[in-house]
């Protein structure tokens, strides 16, 4: 089976922001990176707003999406009940809705890695109570 892994909003935001002090981990990673990555339209708008510095770069990151740089998760609306669970278990840290997207397309596709620069998804756990591996640490 392909590899496939989850991917958050700041390695996205670092991939197209030279400035970002992520970016070169970020793209030496996708470089050597052999598999699909996997994220949902929260993290993309997400992604997109941070970028509002530069129209063109929001359309670079769009075209990317589009040329296949990430794959797209569908997540319907009776999907809600489990991403509202998922951010209510973590109303102290809290949530978000783009990082709970993640965490229910982890329990749904038992995904066991994510790419992200965020410590939240050390403490994050899927609805069946697993952790994910972060591969960008």
């Amino acid at each position: 089976m392909k590899n496939i892994i989850l991917i958050d909003s700041g390695p996205l935001i670092a991939l197209f922001d030279r400035s970002d002090k992520y970016h070169i981990k970020t793209k030496e990673f996708l470089k050597h990176f052999r598999g699909k990555l996997l994220t949902s339209w929260a993290v993309i708008t997400e992604v997109s707003h941070m970028l509002d510095f530069n129209l063109n770069v929001q359309i670079d990151f769009l075209k990317w999406i589009e040329r296949g740089g990430v794959t797209l998760y569908n997540i319907e609306q009776n999907d809600l009940e489990d991403i509202i669970t998922q951010m209510q278990n973590y109303t102290n840290i809290p949530t978000d809705l783009a990082d709970a997207t993640l965490m229910y397309i982890a329990h749904k596709e038992n995904i066991k890695q994510i790419a992200s620069i965020d410590s939240d998804f050390d403490i994050y756990r899927t609805l069946k109570s697993g952790f994910l591996e972060n591969v960008l640490r």
